[in-house]
């Protein structure tokens, strides 16, 4: 089962410095229909003008993914945490019992990414941080474990408390990768850039794509596409 959920018919809102589209309920945006994806809660599309951000704000028991699309977004949190993500990188952000962090664009340009949320194992536990590059060029052609709670995915991975994967990958045009979902998982898949076919469902740069009940994923890109995706309890 794949179901498509092109870019146009996400909701969203328009702050005039961030422009967010929502591919789940979120704020003032409620769909019942739209609420998770298994574990997965929150995937947001933001574009956040130059020299602005999110102010500081608490956050807890929530895994927060941050995956920066293009320019660069600059986090500070209340562990003392400070840091610079640039585009095609990931800093992961495990709440706990809580923290509280700010996010701001400092660069030239508008900064775009995909924030994306999921619900951890289990509630509290110490908050944390980190982020890290991950080329563009490595994973071309095949999908690369991003952020994980999965114990197999070993430790180069960014790690997140709670029984999901964040992956990426760059297609070259015509190319083909597949990806072995399994029984019993959800994914959710995004591209970031480029068009593709997933089992036969055409995919344009920003539509979603909610799936389960399909063993076995095969991505066809139809240009030069980048994708983002969780797999997920």
């Amino acid at each position: 089962m794949i179901e498509r959920r092109p870019f146009a018919s996400l909701g969203g809102a328009d702050h005039g410095w961030l422009k967010a589209k929502h591919h789940f309920s979120f704020a003032s945006y409620y769909d019942p229909a739209r609420m998770n994806w298994g574990s997965l809660r929150v995937w947001n599309d933001d574009e956040i003008a130059s020299k602005t951000g999110f102010p500081p704000h608490p956050h807890a028991d929530m895994e927060i993914i941050t995956y920066v699309r293009t320019g660069a977004i600059t986090h500070q949190d209340s562990m003392g945490n400070q840091g610079r993500t640039g585009a095609g990188d990931v800093q992961v952000m495990s709440a706990g019992t809580g923290v509280r962090h700010a996010e701001y664009n400092l660069e030239d340009e508008t900064t775009t990414l995909f924030q994306i949320w999921i619900q951890p194992n289990a509630r509290g536990g110490s908050p944390n941080w980190g982020a890290k590059p991950f080329p563009k060029e490595a994973r071309n052609g095949r999908f690369v474990v991003l952020a994980s709670g999965i114990k197999e995915d070993g430790d180069d991975v960014l790690p997140i408390r709670t029984d999901a994967r964040v992956l990426g990958a760059t297609i070259p045009a015509g190319e083909t990768i597949t990806y072995d979902l399994g029984a019993h998982r959800h994914a959710y898949l995004v591209p970031s850039a480029g068009s593709i076919e997933v089992n036969g469902v055409r995919l344009a740069a920003r539509d979603g794509a909610a799936i389960r009940d399909e063993a076995v994923l095969t991505l066809r890109a139809l240009e030069d596409a980048e994708v983002v995706m969780v797999d997920a309890a």
